[in-house]
């Protein structure tokens, strides 16, 4: 081959680097960053395995977070996020709910208040319930005025109430949607570190899986035009 024209050599990849390389996914997803001053329950995107990634809260994938402002309607009610939706249920629904009269505890936010939260905000209001809940000796939350278990070890009607919600999000959210259809099949980790066998719905991430694979299907089977 003639000087000049010998092809350059091919650039080493690993990792995570080697995964975007050769898919779609952006390489964004598992771009290292500083950790240093991070918060200690943090899991950064280059902490992803094999076929992994993390469901970072630095990038577009924040948008599958709980925390995420990603409004919707469920049974008739507005919710701003799926944190607002988990943690209103520890509250009081009425002056008449044993939570509400129970002598010495504090509520500075209404039932209805935290619905409408998101972020940090909404699990800063959920940390004073659960530990509302601890005083009382409860292990129940509420939903429509029935009464459910909120860490049941088998997977029960609160599971179930966080899985409807879960679709009602990324169905009305379409960039939601598209975010999650974009992850492939990736296996999708959480951004924080979590309790050793967390109930199942703790563990979103696996609740987001179920949900795309059912959105792939439905595509499939979808007749071309």
């Amino acid at each position: 081959m003639a000087a000049g024209c010998h092809s350059p050599p091919a650039a080493t990849l690993f990792g995570s680097e080697l995964l975007a390389a050769r898919t779609n996914y952006p390489a964004r997803w598992w771009a290292p960053v500083a950790t240093n001053g991070a918060p200690a329950w943090e899991i950064f995107p280059q902490d992803a395995g094999p076929g992994e990634v993390i469901l970072s809260k630095r990038n577009e994938l924040g948008l599958l977070s709980n925390f995420a402002a990603t409004p919707f309607t469920f049974r008739g009610k507005y919710y701003a996020s799926l944190e607002g939706f988990w943690q209103m249920m520890k509250y009081p629904k009425s002056a008449d709910d044993p939570r509400a009269k129970f002598p010495g505890l504090r509520w500075p936010c209404t039932r209805e208040q935290v619905a409408q939260m998101t972020g940090f905000e909404a699990k800063r209001a959920g940390d004073l319930g659960s530990e509302n809940m601890k005083r009382m000796g409860i292990t129940w939350v509420t939903f429509e005025g029935k009464q459910m278990e909120y860490r049941p070890t088998v997977p029960g009607e609160h599971y179930r109430l966080i899985v409807a919600a879960t679709e009602e999000k990324v169905r009305q959210n379409p960039e939601v949607k598209r975010v999650l259809l974009a992850t492939g099949d990736l296996v999708l980790k959480p951004d924080h570190r979590q309790e050793p066998n967390a109930p199942a719905a703790w563990r979103y991430y696996e609740i987001l899986m179920q949900i795309r694979t059912g959105l792939q299907r439905k595509n499939t089977r979808r007749p071309a035009r």
